[in-house]
This record gives C-alpha cells, sequence and structure tokens, in this order.
C-alpha cells in the first residue's frame, strides 16, 4: 500500500558529526543564534545530494529520522524540499526541516551512504509515546535496552 497523509512518507540518514542528540540540537541553537544575530529569518535547511523524487507523500506529513552513532535517535518534521545548484554547478537537494527535535525509541541501523526511504510502517515511534517512564529513562540506559531488544 502506498504511503498517503494519514500514512506519510519519511527519510532516513546519517547525522554524521554528532555523537549525541544533543550536539545536534546545539547545531541547530547555533543556527538559530547566528541568523538572528544577522537579522534575518531562521530556516533548518540540510544540503543532500539527491532530491527524493516522492515530493508529495514525504511533504504530506513526513520527517527526516536522523541516525546517530548507528541508531535512529530523533525526527525532525520535513517542511519542504527545494532542487539548488551549488557554486560548482552540482544539483543538490536543501531538506527545509522543522527545528524541532523529536526524540524517537530507539533503532539500531546500518550506515549507508546518502537518505533513504522510509515507511511509516517501519518507522520508529515518538518516544512520549514509548510507554510510561521511557522518555525518563537516562539515554544509556535507552541505548543499552534497545541494543539488547527489550524496547
Amino acid at each position: 500500500m502506498p504511503d498517503s497523509p494519514t500514512n506519510p512518507l519519511h527519510l532516513v540518514k546519517l547525522c554524521v558529526g554528532c555523537d549525541a542528540v544533543a550536539d545536534l540540537e546545539e547545531w541547530i541553537a547555533a543556527r538559530i543564534r547566528e541568523c538572528t544575530r544577522q537579522g534575518r529569518p531562521h530556516e533548518q535547511v540540510h544540503t543532500t545530494r539527491m532530491t527524493p523524487k516522492r515530493r508529495a507523500e514525504l511533504l504530506a506529513g513526513g520527517s527526516l529520522y536522523w541516525v546517530i552513532k548507528g541508531v535512529v535517535q530523533c525526527r525532525q518534521r520535513l517542511i519542504d524540499l527545494r532542487p539548488v545548484v551549488d557554486a560548482e554547478g552540482v544539483s543538490r537537494c536543501e531538506l527545509v526541516l522543522e527545528p524541532k527535535l523529536v526524540r524517537t525509541v530507539l533503532r539500531p541501523m546500518r550506515a549507508f551512504q546518502g537518505w533513504r526511504y522510509l515507511s511509516a510502517a517501519d518507522a520508529p515511534s515518538d518516544l512520549d509515546r514509548a510507554g510510561e517512564g521511557v522518555a525518563d529513562m537516562p539515554e544509556a540506559l535507552r541505548q543499552e535496552l534497545a541494543g539488547l531488544g527489550l524496547l
């Protein structure tokens, strides 16, 4: 069954250079501060090489799920996909993201290049929907329990 607005399509991508969700949160906060300092509107953008072909499905409620240290740990809602050409004339795609991170139930994922589509059925649940007390656990404990297949 194709993904629909009630069953959105997502992307998943490695978050290179981050060791924890806190690193990504700080990067986003720094970008917001810099835009504010320069007096320009803030926009959270991640540039990738390939443009997703399934734009309508992704923008019908989809998110970008971030893999940090081999584990899907959080997501950001997709706002727009913009094809662009960089200064060297190479086609790219700007993934425009909501700056708010939503932590997810941890899901191990092997390394890959670029991004991949992620169906709603395969996407990890948001952490606040994972069950009582899970969101309050220390991150290291959640990671260990997820690694054991207990979360």
